[in-house]
């Protein structure tokens, strides 16, 4: 009897060839969106929302950013030169705005700072925080510009259009510093300055470690409570990178005294500070996390009168936009007399006076 096979039933298999012409797709990034994102957009312009609904309680906790406003404006005018366009970047409540109007703590006589600028765009992505005090008396002492912005991160102007861009306390919730640099680099005029100061570095040192003992005790980890910043060894090298020269960069500590870390927490909060980052914990601190952390607060940092300091680190920056005009050092090998002979012509003069 022959066998039966199933062979001859099964169609013979077909090569299937992929063709040479076919493209490959990859996933690209829209233009000027961040690699990574941090901090969550939504919530912050929601927190400056909320906090700005309420003006009075809003204006109490402006403290902070009246002093910082101050002392930015005051390197301004360190700079002997009249600015007609100025540009304040993530202006607040136009803190900078109001601080023009006084006169500079070193000469008080000589009128307010406002005279040394025509015009002064305040720009800002919570509508609600930044005409907050627009039916203030202030506003007729400067020509102040107020325009909304649909993100921190995207600068609609055009090249060369400021002769100065300042910002205080708002850069440290941007997720692409170096691309907002670069952009503020983009629309200044040459040879015009960009003056910022950011939280960063050991800012709130004194909550933030309580916080993560208090929860390493009560539950057994860690979780993100408070923003990460930059450190001031970095942002030198983000000012050369975006293409600014003759750069300057120094720290100022302000160190504010509360009664307990709930009034610091509750000024935060009022402030629109709060925590933003994306992996934040979605709910509230808890309650025993909160009591512990108050008596570590007070038993790691108090003061002797019973109070609790805060330090907040400021970094001022101050970087110019390169032009032709500018001062530069000569080219390596041009110089008429060698460093290392006048060096050495001292050591040998000391010898022979011994």
């Amino acid at each position: 009897m022959n066998a039966f096979s199933i062979r001859a039933l099964i169609p013979p298999l077909t090569r299937r060839c992929v063709s040479l012409r076919a493209t490959r797709r990859y996933a690209v990034q829209s233009p000027g969106a961040p690699t990574l994102e941090i901090f969550s957009h939504q919530h912050k312009w929601m927190q400056k929302e909320r906090a700005a609904s309420d003006a009075e309680l809003s204006r109490s906790v402006d403290y902070l950013r009246d002093e910082v406003a101050s002392r930015l404006c005051e390197r301004l005018m360190d700079i002997n030169r009249h600015f007609p366009n100025v540009l304040d970047l993530g202006a607040n409540a136009c803190n900078i705005a109001r601080m023009m109007t006084f006169p500079s703590d070193d000469s008080p006589d000589a009128g307010p700072r406002s005279h040394r600028l025509t015009t002064l765009t305040a720009a800002e992505s919570s509508e609600t925080l930044l005409f907050r005090d627009a039916d203030l008396p202030f506003n007729k002492e400067i020509d102040v510009r107020r325009e909304v912005l649909p993100t921190a991160e995207l600068l609609p102007y055009e090249a060369d259009t400021f002769d100065a861009v300042l910002s205080s306390l708002s850069m440290h919730w941007v997720n692409d510093l170096p691309s907002v640099l670069a952009q503020v680099n983009h629309i200044l005029k040459p040879d015009a300055p960009f003056i910022g100061v950011m939280m960063g570095g050991d800012s709130l040192y004194e909550l933030r470690t309580s916080l993560q003992l208090a929860e390493q005790d009560r539950r057994g980890g860690v979780s993100t409570h408070t923003s990460p910043l930059a450190d001031v060894k970095d942002v030198g090298g983000l000012l050369q990178k975006a293409g600014f020269n003759l750069l300057t960069v120094d720290v100022d500590d302000i160190i504010v005294d509360y009664p307990d870390s709930f009034s610091l927490m509750k000024d935060l909060q009022a402030m629109g500070e709060s925590n933003a980052v994306v992996s934040r914990e979605k709910a509230g601190i808890q309650r025993d996390v909160l009591l512990a952390a108050e008596s570590i607060y007070r038993e790691l940092h108090g003061n002797e009168d019973g109070s609790l300091p805060a330090t907040f680190r400021l970094i001022f920056m101050i970087g110019w936009k390169k032009s032709p005009a500018q001062a530069a050092p000569l080219e390596r090998g041009t110089g008429m007399f060698s460093i290392k002979d006048f060096l050495e012509k001292d050591k040998k003069g000391d010898g022979d006076a011994k």
